[in-house]
Parts: structure tokens; sequence; C-alpha cells
């Protein structure tokens, strides 16, 4: 029974020792900033925690600089396109023999940014054959501010590689992860504003409350001065009318007496002949 027990044991470790290798491979890489680990810039690091809001995205641009050649770029933000093609953040698709060449891996980061824009650089790519003395491609993609949208509009802008050395290819994408925190401090107007509301609010509670339990009011009275306020609009409303109205405030009368001057001449005829003889 002992040599069974024994067997036992050895068959539940390989289990374990694949069953974790199989989890570590399963894991999805993340950017590693060129340099060592301990004397990372903190700036890119910050940067690099902005950009893992893009990190479950996949990102393909279809190219064809002449009629013979067509290509697929692929691009993911600090995780690997192909597990196939280790630590491969933006790859070339040939689509003529599907032929896979990664133009920068993720465990060459670089990362700097300005006001309104994050430049990622993916070094460590694919030797070229003939072109810039043989060196290893270089991927710089512009990550532009745009509050709009969260990633859009992944482009290839330009390939150097007529150049000896310092060949990249260039590409450019739109995120609001680029974009600076918007200011949101208050104006001095807008402070005035709520401070004067807030003042005329507790004004009014203040003095309803007080009108009500203290005083004992009931109704309109309720209202704190409410006198004072009613004055005040009959005064406004007096000034507004003496203002605007239309007519003078003496107006004419709308008749005319009748004057000597509008009355005819005397009858010559008398009543003389009623008069008792």
């Amino acid at each position: 029974m002992f040599p069974s027990h024994c067997c036992t044991c050895t068959a539940l470790l390989v289990l374990v020792v694949l069953a974790m290798v199989t989890k570590a491979d399963q894991e999805e890489k993340h950017c590693d900033l060129v340099g060592e680990t301990a004397k990372e810039s903190k700036r890119e690091q910050a940067l690099l925690k902005k950009l893992e809001l893009l990190g479950d995205q996949r990102f393909e641009k279809s190219v064809s600089p002449n009629q013979e050649e067509n290509y697929i770029y692929v691009f993911r933000v600090c995780r690997e396109v192909n597990s196939s093609l280790p630590q491969s953040g933006l790859v070339q698709i040939n689509q003529k023999d599907q032929k896979q060449t990664v133009v920068g891996r993720i465990n060459e980061t670089q990362v700097f940014s300005g006001s309104d824009w994050i430049m990622l650089i993916y070094k460590g790519g694919d030797s070229y054959g003939s072109h810039c003395s043989g060196e290893k491609r270089k991927a710089m993609i512009m990550i532009s501010c745009n509050r709009k949208t969260l990633a859009a509009g992944f482009t290839l802008l330009s390939e150097e590689r007529e150049k000896e050395q310092e060949c990249l290819y260039l590409f450019e994408m739109d995120s609001s992860v680029a974009c600076p925190p918007e200011d949101t401090h208050l104006s001095i107007g807008s402070i005035l504003l709520i401070t004067f509301a807030s003042l005329v609010a507790v004004y009014i509670i203040g003095g309803f409350l007080y009108q009500r339990l203290v005083v004992g009011a009931k109704g309109m009275e309720q209202f704190p001065h409410f006198t004072f306020w009613q004055d005040l609009g009959n005064l406004m409303a007096d000034g507004c009318d003496f203002v605007c109205r239309s007519k003078p405030q003496n107006a004419p009368a709308a008749y005319r007496g009748v004057g000597d001057d509008q009355l005819g001449e005397e009858s010559e005829e008398r009543d003389d002949h009623l008069l008792p003889m």
C-alpha cells in the first residue's frame, strides 16, 4: 500500500505543477518599460496606468502601399496581440502569404506625453531585412485627446525605412485617456450667485420657521417681513405704472362744456302774449 500511496502523491504533485504552468501561460503580459524595474520613471508608470483602460481593446488597420502589397496592422495597448508571438504589441500581417511580422514588443516600452497627447513606443520588433542596416523594428503610436470616444481612428501615418538607422512605423489614434483633467473650478460670478442663493434660502426658511413657531403667524403672514415686501411690491408696481403707462396722468375730459360762443342768437320772439292783459 505504501508504493500506491506514493504514486498518488506524485500524480497530484504533477497535476498541481501543470496547473500552475498553464495558469502562468494564460496570464496576459503587460508593458515593461525599458530599463531596470527599480529605476523606472514614475511619470511613465502613471501614463501606463492611464492606458490600462484600453487594454481590453484590439485595433486593426488595413493598408495597401501599392497594388501588389496589402498589410493588416494589429495593435493592442500593453497586451500581446498573439500568444504565439511572444511580447507582440503590434503585428504586421501580409495578406498575400499570411506572414506575421512583429513591429514592436511590449517588453521594450517607452511612453511620454504632452498637454493633450500620449506617445507610446514599442521597440524590439523583428529585424529589417535589407533596410535600415538590419536593425530591429520600432512602432510609435501617437494617442491624441478626444473626449468623445474611448478609442478610435487607429491608422498608419508613415513608415520610415529608407534611412540607415532609427527607422520606425508611425501610427495615430484618438482616445479620451490622453485628455487632461477638466477644469472644475468655479468662476467668481458662479461663487457669488451660489452665495446669494444660499443666503436667500436661509432667510426664507429661517424667517418662515420663526414666524410660524415663535410669532404664531398663519397663512401669508408666515413669510418673513411680509408687510415690507408687500409695500415694496406696491411701490414697484406704482413705479412701473408711472414709467410705462401710455396716457399722461392728467388726461383731459372726454367731453367739453357748451360755451357762449356755441349758443345761437336769442330769438326775437317773446312770450309777451302769454301775459295777462
